[in-house]
């Protein structure tokens, strides 16, 4: 199921899906956060029994009609899906009654989410292992992540944890909870056929997330292949991806500013002083439009993100499987059995 994206008709309240979902999920509550805490509170106090008198006078009516037509036309643009709720229990059964009552007929997950979370947890710690794994390194912006998306076999860590990974990572949307994070990782290794793995260099964290253990550990100890770029070429790609882009896409000049400036200061003390002032007033500059976004970008990357890139690099020498151009790791990828989509 989980490997077949297959489609999840999440009948728990908000807060829970929010919490924790899986990637091919929908949720429409059978109950509403509100609804469900008053339920709560009645069976804390009241017992079973009156519990469920609560959630049936809660939803009906009107509130019950308009679900149930919410759940039918889901069923209807996704025929083979699943219903859900928590364990697979009362919530689900009274959906799945529902809407057999009005001529829909679907399955129920065993064990709800609790059991398909249990099986991405299974993965995550175990089934990792079926694979082989390789690391797709280079220094900051020498575009890996357009070659991890190029390649069949990959994973894209930072689009599963919406976030570029740097102190400069952060998107405007926020990243997903830890749960979900963890879901999607493992729906997409599932995903993947072979026996063959590739992940971009990553450290344990991305923005707020923590890889897996085990997966980051297995990141330690596998083969390094290493993308190289011209700074020229970097500073392009940076440019694009972290002031274009955004721009473009009706990020306020002010606000993308503002982002920066707050991401510098985190690293100001990994800076020094003067490095920093002289970032900052680049930085500065360049949103002013009295200098170009170029200053400030080379500047951060030959005074921070290369060095730091250098020495990481040295201790992993002896892991280094090749090096070169996107060209040459293209075909470096394409000579061990992985397609690899043109650029």
């Amino acid at each position: 199921m989980l490997s077949a994206g297959t489609p999840l008709l999440d009948v728990r309240a908000e807060i829970e899906f929010q919490q924790g979902a899986l990637p091919s999920s929908t949720n429409l509550p059978i109950l509403n956060t509100k609804e469900r805490q008053k339920v709560g509170t009645t069976y804390t106090n009241e017992g079973s029994e009156e519990a469920q008198r609560v959630g049936h006078v809660l939803v009906s009516g009107e509130i019950r009609r308009n679900r149930v037509d919410a759940w039918k036309q889901f069923c209807k643009s996704h025929p083979n899906a699943w219903l859900t709720c928590w364990r697979g229990g009362m919530r689900s059964q009274i959906a799945q009654q529902w809407l057999a009552d009005s001529g829909i007929t679907i399955e129920r997950v065993p064990g709800g989410y609790k059991a398909l979370r249990q099986a991405c947890i299974n993965v995550l710690e175990s089934d990792y292992q079926a694979k082989s794994w390789t690391v797709l390194a280079g220094k900051t912006g020498s575009a890996k992540t357009v070659l991890i998306n190029r390649i069949d076999a990959a994973i894209d860590l930072e689009r599963a944890a919406n976030h570029r990974g740097s102190a400069f990572g952060a998107f405007a949307t926020p990243q997903p909870t830890p749960a979900s994070f963890e879901n999607a990782l493992a729906v997409k290794f599932l995903q993947i056929a072979g026996d063959q793995l590739v992940v971009e260099d990553e450290s344990r964290t991305i923005g707020r997330l923590a890889l897996p253990g085990a997966w980051h550990n297995v990141m330690q100890t596998a083969p390094l292949v290493v993308v190289e770029r011209s700074l020229e070429d970097r500073v392009a790609h940076i440019r694009q991806e972290y002031v274009s882009l955004p721009l473009s896409e009706g990020t306020a000049i002010d606000i993308l500013f503002e982002r920066y400036s707050s991401a510098l200061q985190r690293i100001a003390k990994r800076l020094g002083g003067n490095r920093c002032r002289r970032i900052t007033n680049l930085l500065s500059e360049g949103f002013a439009g009295t200098r170009q976004h170029d200053d400030w970008i080379t500047a951060l990357i030959t005074d921070y993100y290369d060095p730091m890139y250098e020495f990481q690099l040295s201790n992993k020498k002896a892991r280094i499987a090749m090096r070169g151009d996107h060209h040459a790791v293209t075909e470096y990828f394409s000579d061990r059995g992985h397609a690899v989509a043109p650029p």
